[in-house]
């Protein structure tokens, strides 16, 4: 069973919160760069780090490095869990999908993916008005579930689960968007890496407040 983590100390300073990187490393540079400028040194990932661009390891190592806290994605599961011999690609592009979940575990080499494979599916904060965040990659009701911005409001209230987080930041879709579901914020942050806008990297800062949390949705070129 995956691990999950709630931390005992609110949510305190402006945080950004971002998603689906899929081994950019020039994206992720450049909302690095944009979060620096704004003197935003917090960084929660919500999952699918790695697969997808040419510089996993490097994505990787920027990441631990700078001690970012990451959820499990649904590509970051498949790659620490699917045995690819196993894998019997039916076109040529699935034979390139394929190859490059290969490259990729390769890559990433077997000390990577065990520390991926520890994180965590789920991320619960205290923020500072008494609320709560729940950080993942899909939904309250199934991490590797996303909530989409056309779902209709009775299917996103149905992944929400009764769940009891006032925030949940969520990722997976590629889209960002805000909805709020009565008492509950929906904020999907995008991504970093494969933007359907291309050349673009989105990022949320998220800055806790005592009398509420102030939320931000961005993007950065690159």
């Amino acid at each position: 069973m995956v691990p999950r983590m709630k931390p005992k100390r609110p949510l305190s300073a402006p945080s950004a919160f971002v998603s689906d990187v899929h081994g950019n490393l020039p994206a992720l540079e450049a909302v690095l760069a944009e979060l620096a400028q704004r003197a935003v040194g917090h960084l929660y990932v919500a999952g699918d780090l790695l697969l997808g661009g040419d510089q996993p390891l490097e994505v990787w190592r920027r990441l631990t490095h700078m001690g970012a806290v990451c959820v499990l994605g649904t590509s970051d599961l498949a790659l620490c869990r699917v045995d690819e011999r196993q894998l019997q690609p039916m076109d040529v592009e699935g034979q390139t999908r394929v190859a490059q979940f290969i490259a990729t575990r390769r890559a990433l080499g077997e000390p990577a993916l065990l520390q991926l494979s520890r994180l965590p599916q789920e991320l619960r904060m205290p923020l500072l008005d008494g609320t709560e965040l729940l950080l993942v990659h899909g939904s309250p009701a199934d991490p590797l579930t996303c909530l989409s911005h056309d779902m209709e409001d009775d299917e996103m209230e149905a992944l929400l689960a009764s769940d009891g987080a006032n925030i949940v930041v969520c990722g997976g879709t590629h889209v960002p968007f805000r909805r709020r579901l009565d008492d509950i914020e929906v904020v999907n942050v995008g991504s970093v890496g494969e933007a359907p806008e291309g050349n673009c990297a989105h990022f949320t800062v998220i800055t806790p407040k005592a009398n509420g949390t102030q939320i931000e949705q961005a993007w950065v070129n690159y």
